[in-house]
């Protein structure tokens, strides 16, 4: 599979083709006023599913951001993953959801 960088909020992230894609749909029905799409793309994330390689560390940073969006579900995924990932890759995970939430505050001002 060719990996190219796709534009994942405030980072880069190596993904298959397929990847870029299913952001920007997930993104625009977010816009549109789903959180549930923040959570399917922490879904296909965490299974390696709908074009893109499985990625804990992204999982975990879009299951956090659907959980600060209100999305019940999110949050026991969060949890369920993070019992797979070392405290350095959880940090970075949250990193991330604090970089995205922060670009996301400063685009609505």
């Amino acid at each position: 599979m060719q990996l190219t960088t796709i534009q994942g909020g405030e980072g880069l992230v190596r993904q298959g083709a397929g990847a870029a894609e299913l952001l920007g749909k997930c993104l625009a029905s977010y816009a549109a006023g789903s959180t549930g799409a923040l959570y399917d793309l922490a879904v296909a994330f965490s299974t390696g599913s709908h074009g893109v390689e499985c990625d804990l560390v992204e999982a975990h940073k879009w299951f956090n951001i659907a959980a600060a969006e209100g999305h019940a579900e999110a949050a026991w995924c969060r949890a369920d993953i993070a019992e797979e990932m070392t405290a350095r890759e959880i940090a970075e995970a949250q990193r991330r959801a604090r970089e995205w939430l922060a670009a996301k505050a400063r685009r609505a001002a």
